[in-house]
């Protein structure tokens, strides 16, 4: 067994749900309370500004904290939302003093209606990437029984409002984990609250697509909000899970970095589809010199590759006249497993591709012979086996592909146990 899981993630840690934990100080009148997403409380002379409200379940938990900390109530009187998952908006309740202020981005609504009408396509997916991220049963509950508000003040680009002497800017990031992403600038203090913006790990590349399914982010639209928050020269960044940035030479470098590499991408992207290569061709070539290179997030920088072809060009690759139609390549599995001696066959040829160390090739190989027969045991294994080859050459450092991994691991291993 690999000495490594996607249980050692820092993602992990970041995402931590500790209900013993307390609030913490970040400075005089900026306060954090972790969570699945964190929690934010900014004080102000004349009441309270909260910055995300964490989980449905957690919700109560944070304001507890803050007012521990304080030594007082809270009078919140304004409800900001970075994002609108539920980790970042599902525990608003908790928070909704007489009198309260909710404000988000304008697309707020529309992204929550539009989650809740596919809650029951995303639930099972989630389910099975997302696994050891959400282990606790009501956390997976939650996340798709939310209650909802209403009401709230909507803003298009940007909103402000001052409080007690202190200036809140509120500025659309499009590009965040939703589209109605939004960052909070406080101009006094120069301290930026990004939420989720550029993904859920600070330091590794913004997250344009999960396999688990959600709109797909703009790595156009990215390049523009990562210049938005540089042009605003924070000296704090404070971010959805991960600790505070604290410098501003360091969070320029950081940010100018990573547009850097987004940039790469991009170009190296747009030359490979002028030179007319094909979307895997590029996948597979491009990679971010070592200057560039980020910390290991939740998807390798393949992945960005196919996101951003995929912005520019849509899903037709013009490879085959059977993308435009609804019959799928698995539709004569069967018959060429039938043509090719059955599902036993394809299992030996899929060994072949293991043992010269192609696990993808075999990977090609066993679906076609599962689709056939689910419970061939020989085709279980070979696909097991190249499955593992693929985790341990990954090392469990992408999130979301060794959850993945993990999940079909298990799948394989369910039927070579029940045979």
């Amino acid at each position: 067994m690999p000495d490594f899981s996607s249980d050692d993630h820092h993602l992990i840690k970041a995402v931590e749900w500790n209900p013993a934990a307390g609030a913490e100080k970040i400075n005089d009148h900026i306060f954090m309370s972790r969570g699945t997403s964190n929690s934010y409380l900014v004080t102000t002379g004349e009441g309270d500004v909260i910055i995300n409200a964490g989980m449905p379940y957690q919700g109560h938990r944070h304001r507890e904290r803050y007012e521990e900390l304080l030594g007082r109530p809270l009078n919140v009187r304004k409800l900001l939302f970075t994002q609108s998952h539920p980790d970042h908006m599902g525990g608003w309740a908790a928070f909704d003093d007489e009198g309260t202020e909710r404000i988000a981005q304008s697309n707020f609504f529309d992204i929550r209606a539009e989650r809740n009408r596919l809650a029951p396509f995303f639930a099972p997916r989630g389910a099975k990437l997302l696994s050891g991220l959400l282990p606790n049963p009501e956390h997976l509950k939650a996340w798709d029984n939310v209650s909802e508000f209403e009401t709230a003040t909507l803003f298009d680009d940007a909103h402000a409002f001052e409080l007690g002497g202190r200036r809140f800017e509120l500025y659309s990031t499009p590009s965040g984990e939703t589209l109605d992403s939004m960052i909070v600038w406080l101009p006094e203090e120069r301290a930026v609250l990004i939420g989720n913006l550029f993904g859920a790990l600070y330091g590794a590349m913004p997250h344009y697509y999960t396999p688990r399914g959600d709109r797909q982010r703009s790595v156009l639209q990215s390049l523009r909000d990562i210049d938005k928050v540089r042009a605003l020269g924070p000296e704090l960044l404070i971010t959805g899970h991960d600790e505070p940035i604290v410098g501003a030479g360091r969070i320029a470098a950081d940010l100018t970095k990573m547009r850097n590499a987004v940039q790469y991408i991009y170009d190296e992207t747009i030359k490979g589809m002028s030179e007319r290569k094909d979307l895997f061709t590029l996948m597979a070539e491009i990679e971010l010199p070592p200057d560039l290179e980020m910390e290991p997030g939740r998807g390798p920088v393949s992945w960005y590759v196919r996101a951003l072809w995929e912005e520019l060009t849509g899903w037709f690759r013009m490879e085959s006249t059977t993308e435009l139609y609804a019959t799928p390549p698995n539709a004569i599995w069967e018959e060429l497993a039938e043509m090719a001696g059955g599902a036993d066959a394809l299992a030996e040829r899929a060994q072949r591709h293991v043992d010269a160390g192609r696990p993808l090739e075999a990977l090609h190989f066993t679906d076609m012979a599962v689709t056939a027969e689910p419970a061939n045991r020989a085709a279980r294994a070979v696909e097991l086996a190249a499955l593992e080859q693929l985790y341990e050459a990954g090392q469990a450092r992408y999130y979301d592909e060794a959850g993945w991994l993990e999940s079909e691991m298990k799948k394989a291993q369910s039927y070579l146990e029940n045979q």
